[in-house]
């Protein structure tokens, strides 16, 4: 349903998910007769894969942490099949395969799904391949592949004009959202244009242009289902709480009949060299300017590609890294930087990113990139720097396998059978990074990143030079003969809808307490399944405690902890713990601050200790203080940049004025980040950050003596102090009905209509949660429902509560076509009175219901999701077992107490109309919906004279 990133933003998640030459055979392999390839430190995965008649690959992992079973079908088709005229065709009909089979009409299956607690439900497409995943409760699994086998095998009995149609108009939104509205979003795609020639398939972007989209015919769509999802182009991972024997019977009865597709040959394309370097100014929507570099590689798993992997690291992996030791902290010229080895079938591409700092040019940026580059090609790396990206690589590549579906285990094991043949191929995948040396990055660099073979982009601020985007042609009549173009023969019994097996126990952690002597309260989850870690050090002081006078000091104050201590600069902190293979990082929000990490298991002690250290003693150097005021000013600059942020900032102050803390995003604004002075920061800190107001909140394969003894020894010393109060104040709203912020030049708006709902602690949570299913929360919500799928407003509008000590907000929030503003908010409120004036039918009540109370296990899949839960129980004073006790304040909710919910919360009369657009085009569409008076907010979300 939504297109990956075009480019990966992560380099850990490319390291790990990098993709190489097509392989994948038929043969029958049983994890248990592989020979043995485990490896030190990293879990071994058992699993059995065979091949039924049809060509259909079956990959089983029997998985028993939660009663959660992952489906995970790759279709091996993407972009990189595509002819010319027809770019994004993969993705548009990825978005098809939602749109309806024989045995569910359009929406059936998301309802049934969401009503039978399934999450991480979607699809998703890149350039070699497409997938679609759900994760359901363990009873659920035959239904989910009853839905993923009707739509392999009827999709064409009912595919038509009106689908196409609507799906159209869903992908061209999506475009409009995520790449010519997204900063940058348009550099990126010149950036892919240049690196490969106009014949080449992976020369657009995965979404395609507004053009080609609409070009697409339904003749088209018949074809490439026919050609590319038959059985035999695909895989199907099933991993989670299954019995391996039952499941093999279940994929047997729902896929075994399906008909074979024809053969698919896999793209033999040559991509020609770059000789000469390549060079483009961009202009684009942006506050600072950023350049990017482009270079060819090899593909995933052939020689260069893994040690370009760690070189990319080595450059650019976090605060340890070249290019952020020597732009961003040592010379202040950038604002950020980025590299990532993105792999693929037909050839990678190497890619760094870096934004510049206000006042610097891209000029400047690019002679200290080339600095840094060439000391790389003619001087390599440090061991210790390729020890500290392999340790890195290797925990995000472990703690990839935390969730089952999603991102998670089963899609790696798809993607190492696509890419390898082998799902199993983890171990080698880790082995072939632990043998890379210094010697062979310095060679990888010097091969292949030269300054004569890349393409350099400067995106710089102006206005954006956007393809044609032309309206929706009146769709073609419908042709007679519906279901004409069926593949597979009638099996009557598909008709039924399989009924669900005998629940699972559903046992959600709650976590085990202890406090030490001086009044830290410590909170353990012992969960062996993986050899990871995971901790938060939460303080019950978040943006409710800001003075009025200077908004964003609780963030200005978190992100000074990781900045220096007594004994340990900046530099040195980050080198310590990705030498460890840790990720640590240090934030807050409006209830709390957190200092969070991960780490395996062998090197938590250490990178606990560190951890404890930043958080006891830090020193707030001035120096360190004037590098994050100035890198707090570049992120409020890039902040402007986004549409959707500032929407949220406009409602917030909106909502709560200017003397209440809620009332500014956790940067502040301007004159606070430049007013705060280090005894403000220090101030802040030692008031807050005492024991009393704290928790140590630990999950992972550590047991509670051995947490017991390494709090004691790295936290009692901590110094008790009197507790804060905290008194955010009393929010003052506005007598607006309508916030506008103009964004001249706009080509959509970016809507949120807000008002006051509830705090965390109130009775109503479970109620309030199902209403919000039934209204946003969902995928089948009403609003989404209604303007994305029925009006082709947008790709995707959604609703939430964010709920604070004192009441917080309700928002309904997304992006729409800037014609249609006006009629958008006026769906949005009649959607709204609707959920008021009646209540909910048995059916919708039901659904929106199971989706919250049957999803719940996956909301503990990993260890940090347990931790930020169990946090919450701490930061709120919620009891231990809340959420144990939750399922059963879910199951009890009725029709009558969801309606007075909505009557409560939903009332459209109180409900803020937050507007960020060009100001010409949508004033006037809201006028006439006479709403009341209205307000201009700038960029911050603060009130224009």
């Amino acid at each position: 349903m939504k297109t990956r990133p075009l480019f990966a933003a992560s380099l850990l998640m490319a390291a790990l998910n990098g993709a190489g030459a097509q392989g994948g055979g038929g043969s029958t392999v049983s994890a248990s007769a592989a020979p043995d390839t485990s490896l030190p430190g990293i879990p071994t995965i058992a699993f059995d894969k065979y091949t039924l008649p049809n060509g259909l690959q079956v990959i089983l992992v029997e998985d028993k942490r939660l009663p959660l079973v992952a489906v995970n079908v790759w279709y091996h088709v993407g972009p990189a099949n595509e002819v010319p005229g027809l770019t994004g065709f993969a993705h548009l009909f990825e978005h098809m395969m939602f749109a309806g089979s024989k045995h569910l009409p359009r929406g059936l299956a998301d309802r049934l799904m969401e009503g039978a607690g399934a999450s991480d439900s979607n699809g998703s497409t890149d350039y070699d391949r497409t997938n679609y995943y759900d994760t359901v409760p363990s009873n659920q699994l035959e239904l989910a592949l009853w839905v993923h086998a009707d739509r392999m095998g009827y999709l064409l009995d009912v595919l038509d004009q009106k689908s196409l149609t609507n799906q159209q108009d869903v992908v061209r939104n999506e475009r409009r959202d995520t790449v010519e509205n997204e900063p940058y979003g348009i550099v990126e795609e010149a950036l892919n244009h240049a690196l490969f020639p106009p014949e080449h398939p992976y020369r657009a972007s995965v979404i395609g242009s507004h053009a080609d989209i609409q070009n697409a015919r339904l003749e088209d769509v018949r074809d490439f289902f026919t050609r590319y999802y038959g059985p035999n182009n695909a895989s199907i991972v099933i991993a989670g709480d299954i019995d391996k024997v039952k499941t093999r019977a279940l994929v047997a009865k729902y896929f075994g009949s399906l008909r074979r597709g024809p053969a698919v040959v896999r793209p033999k394309v040559t991509t020609p060299p770059i000789t000469l370097e390549k060079r483009l100014v961009v202009p684009d929507r942006v506050e600072l300017p950023r350049v990017y570099m482009g270079w060819l590689t090899p593909p995933a798993y052939q020689p260069g590609d893994a040690e370009l992997a760690v070189a990319a690291q080595i450059l650019a992996g976090g605060k340890s890294s070249r290019l952020y030791k020597s732009l961003v902290y040592g010379r202040q010229i950038a604002q950020d930087v980025d590299a990532n080895q993105d792999a693929r079938a037909l050839t990678s591409a190497f890619l760094i990113e870096v934004t510049a700092r206000a006042g610097h040019t891209p000029a400047e940026i690019e002679e200290a990139i080339d600095a840094e580059l060439a000391a790389l090609r003619d001087h390599g790396p440090t061991e210790q720097e390729v020890a500290r990206a392999r340790n890195q690589i290797e925990t995000a590549i472990v703690s990839s396998l935390e969730k089952l579906g999603g991102d998670g285990l089963a899609d790696q094991l798809n993607h190492y059978n696509q890419y390898t043949g082998d799902p199993g191929y983890l171990a080698q995948d880790v082995a072939r990074l632990r043998n890379i040396t210094a010697a062979d990055v310095k060679q990888a660099a010097r091969t292949w990143l030269q300054k004569k073979s890349r393409v350099v982009v400067a995106g710089v601020p102006g206005i954006p030079d956007l393809p044609p985007d032309p309206p929706a042609p009146k769709p073609p009549k419908a042709r007679s003969g519906h279901g004409a173009g069926g593949i597979n023969e009638a099996e009557a019994w598909r008709a039924q809808m399989p009924k669900a097996g005998p629940a699972p126990r559903m046992k959600l952690p709650q976590g085990d307490a202890f406090t030490l002597a001086n009044g830290l309260t410590v909170i353990h989850h012992y969960n062996p399944a993986l050899p990871l870690v995971s901790a938060e050090l939460v303080v019950r002081s978040g943006s409710d405690a800001n003075p009025p006078a200077l908004p964003g000091l609780a963030g200005f104050t978190a992100q000074m902890l990781t900045e220096g201590t007594a004994t340990r600069s900046a530099p040195r902190i980050a080198d310590d713990i990705a030498q460890l293979g840790a990720f640590m990082d240090a934030d807050s929000s409006t209830a709390a601050s957190a200092v969070s990490l991960l780490s395996l298991r062998a090197n938590f002690g250490a990178a606990l200790e560190v951890l404890a250290d930043v958080v006891q003693n830090p020193a707030f150097p001035t120096a360190e203080v004037e590098r994050q005021r100035a890198s707090r000013l570049g992120d409020l600059m890039q902040q402007r940049d986004e549409p959707e942020l500032i929407a949220a900032l406009a409602a917030a102050g909106a909502l709560f004025g200017p003397r209440h803390p809620y009332g500014y995003g956790q940067l502040g604004t301007e004159p606070a980040i430049r007013a705060v002075t280090r005894e403000d920061l220090h101030g802040f800190w030692r008031r807050h950050y005492v024991p009393g107001n704290a928790a140590l909140v630990v999950s992972g394969d550590i047991s509670r003596a051995e947490l017991e003894t390494l709090a004691e020894a790295r936290f009692l010393a901590w110094e008790s102090a009197p507790v804060p109060p905290l008194v955010p104040g009393t929010p003052v709203t506005t007598k607006a009905r309508v916030v506008l912020v103009d964004q001249p030049g706009a080509g959509q708006t970016a809507l949120r209509l807000t008002t006051l709902a509830a705090d965390r602690k109130t009775p109503s949570y479970p109620a309030l949660e199902v209403m919000n299913a039934a209204f946003g929360g969902l995928f089948t919500s009403r609003i989404n429902q209604n303007l994305r799928e029925d009006k082709g407003y947008t790709y995707g509008v959604y609703s939430g509560f964010r709920y604070d000590r004192t009441p917080g907000p309700f928002i309904i929030a997304g992006s729409v076509r800037a014609n249609v503003t006006g009629a958008s908010v006026t769906e949005l409120l009649k959607e709204a009175q609707a959920m008021v004036d009646k209540p909910l039918d048995p059916d919708e009540l039901a659904g929106a219901r199971n989706a919250e109370l049957l999803s719940l296990p996956n909301r503990f899949e990993t260890n940090s999701d347990i931790g930020a839960s169990l946090a919450e129980t701490f930061v709120f004073g919620l009891p231990l077992d809340y959420y144990s006790q939750l399922p059963a304040r879910l199951a009890a909710v009725t029709a009558a107490d969801v309606q007075a919910a909505a009557k409560r919360y939903l009332d459209p009369g109180k409900l803020v109309v937050v507007a960020v657009g060009e100001r010409k085009k949508i004033a006037p569409q809201l006028e006439k919906l006479k709403l009341g008076p209205s307000e201009l907010r700038d960029s911050e979300g603060q009130l224009r004279p």
